[in-house]
Formats: structure tokens, C-alpha cells, sequence
């Protein structure tokens, strides 16, 4: 009795176990002001002068990164209106904008991967924006550390007649 009772505990044993195993493939995450922050949706599209924009979208937030290429480089922050990072927040009292530009934030895009072949994108980013609105609600400056994206999708982009 013993012998099969321990038999139908190992057998269960054995067929409970499963691998459930999950990918975050796309993915854009970082730590936004202290705090983990993952976007829902995330894709890229080049412009037509080979320029980079990545959106991420999480509920009412928003990131975009504007790189002026997709070429493995680092591209520095608050040094042109070409390369700028942009995080909105709307909710029930309005807009919050933050931004870098010329003269304005700082920080930095790595591009550590553009794979032409399956049309993605993967690095790392870190930049503090300025606040672009005047809503007193919100802090002056965003932080964002430990940003990173990878393997997200580059669209299309929809071309004017």
C-alpha cells in the first residue's frame, strides 16, 4: 500500500509540473522617478530622412525618443531639437508635458541594436525633462533611470500624397 501510494504522489508530481514561460518581447521599460514603469504598447518608425521615433504607451502616459538615425550610437539629450525625449501625462485635471530640447534636460539614447532584417529596435535610455507646462501640480523636472527597450517593431510609416 505504501509503495503505491508513494507512486501516485511521484506520478502527480510529475505530471503537475509545466513551464510556463513568459516573454517580454517587445519591451520599454525603466524606473520613472524611483518607480518601475513598463508601457503596454511600444513600436518605432523611421522618417523619411532616416530619422528614429519610438512611442511607448502605458493607460494615460506616453514616451516618446526622437533620434536623428537607427545606427548602434549614443545620441546625447538636451543638445538639439533633433534628439529629444517627451513624456506626457494626461489625466482629469489636463496635460502634463515634460521635455528635453536644446539647452533643455538631459541625457542620452543608446541604440545597441537595429536589426534590419526582422524591422526592430533595441537599447537603453536615461534623461531628466523639464516640465512644458505650467500645471503647478507637477514637479519641474522627470527622471527617468534604467530605461530600456528591446526588440520593438518598426512600423511602416504612413507616407503623404
Amino acid at each position: 500500500m505504501k509503495k503505491s501510494f508513494l507512486f501516485i504522489i511521484v506520478f502527480f508530481t510529475l505530471i503537475s509540473c509545466e513551464e510556463d514561460v513568459r516573454f517580454n518581447n517587445p519591451s520599454f521599460q525603466g524606473v520613472k522617478d524611483n518607480v518601475f514603469w513598463r508601457a503596454n504598447v511600444s513600436t518605432a518608425s523611421l522618417g523619411p530622412n532616416g530619422s528614429l521615433v519610438i512611442e511607448a504607451y502605458s493607460g494615460n502616459e506616453m514616451i516618446t525618443l526622437k533620434t536623428t538615425s537607427a545606427a548602434v550610437a549614443i545620441y546625447f539629450l538636451g543638445t538639439s531639437v533633433s534628439k529629444t525625449a517627451v513624456y506626457i501625462l494626461k489625466d482629469i485635471n489636463g496635460t502634463v508635458t515634460y521635455a528635453t530640447g536644446f539647452g533643455k534636460g538631459d541625457g542620452q539614447i543608446v541604440i545597441t541594436e537595429y536589426d534590419i532584417v526582422n524591422k526592430t529596435i533595441s537599447g537603453a535610455f536615461k534623461f531628466n525633462a523639464e516640465n512644458s507646462d505650467s500645471n503647478s501640480l507637477a514637479g519641474p523636472v522627470l527622471n527617468f533611470q534604467q530605461g530600456v527597450f528591446y526588440k520593438v517593431p518598426i512600423i511602416a510609416p504612413v507616407l503623404a500624397n
